[in-house]
């Protein structure tokens, strides 16, 4: 008999129908006290990474210089029986090219703006490329869960 566990997990194409249909997700990296730093950041998913963009300066671009690595939670639902979500440990690599920096922050607002980035955007995010870097989130381990796969049993 499959474990609960086997029985929610997201496959992988639900998993990534889950990743693009949400557009925050929570960050947390080591603060330098030690205790965990929480975000939230917009994001685009890239097959099975995920890419966001931050400022150079945010508490959250220094802790991953200190510790390149991250757990990201995307969730949804307030009902046990409609629980879902994905956690990731992932390697982060910190990108400060600021043209690459750019692309990053194309991509977000492209997905943001449904395709619909004028030029008062680009400009903006030009403009900010300089003050940020580009985060790409690799997980080194995924679990997700689905609890509407349990019909309403616990």
């Amino acid at each position: 008999m499959p474990s609960r566990r086997d029985l929610i997990k997201m496959d992988e194409e639900e998993l990534h129908a889950f990743l693009a249909g949400h557009k925050v997700v929570t960050c947390a990296s080591m603060g330098p006290s030690g205790r965990p730093h929480l975000m939230p950041l917009w994001y685009v998913p890239d097959a099975n990474e995920l890419r966001a963009w931050t400022f150079a300066k945010s508490q959250k671009t220094k802790n991953l210089e200190r510790d390149p690595r991250a757990t990201l939670q995307v969730e949804d639902g307030v009902e046990y029986q409609k629980l879902r979500g994905v956690m990731m440990e992932c390697d982060v690599e910190i990108e400060t090219d600021t043209e690459k920096v750019a692309d990053f922050g194309m991509a977000i607002f492209d997905r943001y703006t449904e395709g619909a980035l004028g030029d008062e955007v680009r400009e903006m995010v030009l403009g900010q490329a300089a003050k940020r870097v580009g985060l790409t989130f690799r997980p080194t381990r995924t679990v997700s869960w689905d609890h509407r796969k349990l019909g309403g049993t616990y």
